[in-house]
């Protein structure tokens, strides 16, 4: 099962946390993994000398998803070069926190043009090859705060929030060409992003969550990987919660 030898994968923030756990995850199942990053080149050679440990093949593909056109044009350009593009796995992402009446409009647009428009650029950048090949998944990384929200999280739950709407929306407008887009929306997951919180906001998170500890990146990586194989051909559109029980 979950079997994606011969496929072309292109994860964004791929370079660490969710995004490198789903890289490795996917290389672990046969896959050609591209790995999309910023600025980190060593963390995304560590993570490509992974993904070829477990059994995959990996290349670097250095970009700013901020930077729309270009982000764009690298995604496109991969398929291109490749020869196919099938799965692509949107992960880049920033939280800058603060309350709304100290949230600087500057923070809340870097904020959207990270998580939101960069996600829909890249998706713009593979919807071609995949139309033309008949086929590919896309795949969202949301979060459990842009289902429920979070005090000092507007901004990140906004672009997060957002992200369900435009996979539901692509979701139906590429079906009929067997493109399925699906997100995930992690929980309390352990990453460098929750590593740093203070201890009094990790108690009162993990409060909330029934399962009474944190989840890992690996255990998000294992539901996209499901998503990006045959065997949710027919899941289109959804939001797959990985939080615990956090919310339901």
């Amino acid at each position: 099962m979950f079997d994606l030898n011969g496929k072309v994968c292109l994860v964004t923030g791929g370079s660490r946390g969710i995004g490198r756990a789903c890289a490795e995850a996917l290389a672990a199942r046969g896959a050609h993994v591209v790995i999309g990053y910023a600025g980190n080149e060593a963390a995304a050679r560590a993570t490509a000398a992974a993904c070829e440990a477990a059994g995959g093949k990996a290349e670097l593909c250095p970009f700013d998803v901020s930077q729309t056109a270009a982000a764009e044009a690298a995604v496109a350009d991969v398929a291109k070069r490749l020869g196919r593009l099938d799965v692509l796995v949107l992960s880049a992402g920033i939280s800058l926190d603060g309350l709304l009446l100290r949230l600087k409009d500057d923070d809340f647009d870097r904020t959207l043009a990270v998580n939101l428009k960069g996600a829909v650029a890249c998706a713009r950048g593979a919807l071609k090859p995949m139309m033309r090949a008949r086929g590919g998944r896309i795949i969202f990384v949301s979060s459990v705060v842009g289902e429920m929200g979070n005090v000092g999280q507007t901004a990140y739950a906004a672009s997060k929030a957002a992200l369900l709407g435009v996979a539901k929306s692509l979701a139906r407008e590429y079906a009929s060409r067997n493109i399925t887009v699906n997100a995930v929306t992690p929980g309390f997951i352990e990453t460098d992003m929750t590593r740093d919180l203070p201890d009094e906001a990790k108690t009162a998170m993990l409060s909330a969550v029934p399962l009474g500890r944190s989840g890992t990146a690996a255990e998000v990586a294992a539901a996209v990987v499901f998503l990006a194989s045959d065997e949710a051909s027919y899941v289109t559109g959804h939001a797959l919660r990985v939080n615990g029980g956090m919310y339901m």
